[in-house]
């Protein structure tokens, strides 16, 4: 099938490399415009369109989807179908031109967490598993019928990126059968429950703040969530403190405030909660650059009784 891919981040770059592999055509990519970042004002590619650069596929970057001109030109490519990984919402008009519609690769067990940050939500809950979909695309936003689905097991010491990285390579196998199954007629997907239907929305600043009147066990999934970006964070002496990694223990003494230093040495710094105790893994001062916390403690006057948080 001819094939206009859509996406931008990370996650979305083994799909591509995936279908261009297969016996599918990818006849263009879509993706973001480039961004100015960083005070260098550097302008930096999405992942995608850097891997559709490398593999010399035409790439696409408007600005807005609902332009004349990108209309026409998608038109006069006659794509069979639109693969989307991780983009933007597409008008109707658009979804109207490829023979056989679109599809999306959504990393969930849908119906469980349509929206923007199922794997964020899935850690933030402590889920044992989750799953890569494939769906139809619909006027609602990840309620398209189900292609094809893999449940996948999410293990105690996988945090946001290991997470990811697992099931974009999942996904990535998974868009070239959903391709496969629907060239060949027989993949017609079914209807969602929506009764089972739950939510995993946009992040947002306050989403990744950690609140230590929660259980160790919360505060540690929190962490997992937004690791390696953007970094669940806390603070100490009014900076901003980020935290990459961490593990729980018991309590020592209910008397102990919570977000209280408990035990502080050379090599560790455990923090009380609400039920349990946290231990600190790699952190990251405002204004520095990511340690591990014995290097962290080596640079920092730290102490027992000191509190973290507001």
């Amino acid at each position: 099938m001819r094939i206009i891919f859509m996406g931008n981040p990370e996650f979305a770059a083994p799909s591509l490399q995936s279908i261009s592999e297969s016996s599918h055509e990818i006849i263009a990519v879509v993706s973001n415009p480039p961004k100015r970042i960083g005070r260098g004002n550097k302008i930096i590619e999405t992942a995608v369109g850097i891997t559709a650069n490398a593999m010399e596929i035409p790439l696409l970057q408007p600005p807005k989807l609902n332009e004349k001109h990108f209309f026409q030109y998608i038109w006069s490519m006659r794509p069979d179908i639109f693969v989307i990984v991780a983009y933007k919402i597409l008008p109707d008009k658009l979804l109207s031109i490829p023979k056989y519609g679109a599809i999306n690769l959504h990393p969930s067990l849908l119906p469980k967490y349509r929206g923007a940050a199922p794997i964020q939500w899935s850690l933030i809950n402590g889920n044992s598993k989750t799953a890569v979909t494939t769906i139809s695309l619909s006027e609602k936003i990840d309620s398209g019928k189900i292609l094809l689905q893999e449940a996948v097991d999410i293990n105690d010491d996988d945090n946001y990126g290991t997470l990811s990285n697992r099931l974009s390579k999942i996904g990535a196998d998974l868009i070239v059968k959903t391709l496969n199954g629907i060239e060949e007629g027989n993949l017609k997907g079914t209807s969602q429950d929506e009764s089972k239907v739950t939510l995993a929305p946009k992040i947002k600043s306050d989403d990744y703040k950690i609140d230590w009147t929660k259980t160790a066990e919360q505060i540690h999934n929190l962490i997992r969530a937004f690791s390696p970006s953007p970094g669940a964070f806390t603070t100490f002496n009014s900076k901003r403190l980020k935290i990459y990694s961490s593990s729980i223990s018991d309590n020592i003494s209910e008397k102990i405030k919570c977000g209280e230093i408990v035990i502080c040495s050379k090599n560790q710094l455990v923090i009380q909660t609400s039920k349990g105790l946290l231990e600190i893994g790699e952190v990251q001062i405002e204004g520095k650059r990511r340690m591990e916390i014995e290097e962290f403690l080596r640079g920092t006057k730290l102490q027992t009784k000191m509190m973290l948080g507001d």
